[in-house]
């Protein structure tokens, strides 16, 4: 159908009361575009909803619609036994199925908005806890591995080592377990990838507005590779990377001096 064509407020009516079986329950209110002299352009026209919970049956327009006497095609008519209509009912026809199309278009979007927020509301879980752990087990290895800088670590080397490596193992698990729900919210960002909400958006959404600073990769990259690495977008790729680095410059301390780090 061409973009110039338009409804006046009576074809409008006459359209949605012709529609009223087929419309989704929750449709709330139809709102036609600006008039122009009674007439409105057949685009534009927005359509709002009571609030879809997401666990509902996606929308769709409802099986057989164009069979109904009042929006059958011209063949259907035919083969239903009904006398053809005039070329303006069938363009009235026409314009009550593209009006139907565009509201289940919509009502889809905005079931996939809560689709997408409720599946997270189910996975979250205890994410914030895991992640508010794995910083504190961030720092307790930021403070035992500068601890080895300091004069005081020389005459204790082995014990502070030992911390720093019990510090090590619990960052590395707490970044794997973090990522264990990482994961889970990755695959329902990934099911409603090319949706209507950003990550983002819908873990604020689902009630998790400090999720923004969470570190979530895409459902691909977690699980170990054949090497027995995780993928560097992961925490736990990212404590491994630390960790390594960390283990690399004390092999050159303890190369060079023996015993001090300086």
């Amino acid at each position: 159908m061409s973009s110039t064509i338009t409804v006046t407020d009576g074809e409008l009516q006459e359209i949605f009361d012709r529609l009223a079986r087929y419309l989704p329950a929750n449709l709330e209110r139809v709102e036609p575009p600006p008039s122009n002299c009674g007439s409105h352009s057949i685009y534009g026209v927005r359509y709002s909803f009571q609030p879809f919970t997401g666990r509902e049956d996606r929308p769709k327009e409802p099986a057989g619609f164009w069979h109904d006497p009042k929006l059958a095609y011209p063949h259907l008519d035919r083969e239903a036994g009904r006398p053809e209509a005039d070329k303006d009912e069938y363009t009235l026809r026409d314009k009550a199925r593209f009006f139907l199309s565009k509201v289940y278009d919509q009502a889809a979007v905005e079931w996939q908005k809560a689709a997408h927020v409720a599946e997270l509301q189910t996975v979250v879980k205890d994410t914030e806890a895991r992640w508010k752990a794995l910083r504190e087990a961030n720092r307790v290895l930021d403070a035992a591995y500068s601890y080895l800088r300091t004069p005081a670590a020389a005459g204790e080397w082995a014990a502070a080592v030992s911390r720093l490596v019990d510090a090590q193992d619990a960052y590395l698990a707490a970044a794997v377990r973090f990522d264990e729900r990482a994961r889970e919210i990755a695959e329902v960002h990934s099911k409603h990838r090319g949706g209507y909400l950003r990550d983002t958006q819908a873990l604020e959404a689902a009630g998790y507005p400090g999720a923004m600073h969470w570190t979530i990769a895409c459902e691909s990259d977690y699980g170990k590779n054949r090497f027995g690495e995780y993928a560097p977008t992961t925490t736990a790729g990212q404590a491994q990377a630390l960790i390594g680095e960390q283990e690399d410059h004390l092999l050159r301390v303890v190369r060079l001096t023996g015993v001090t780090v300086g």
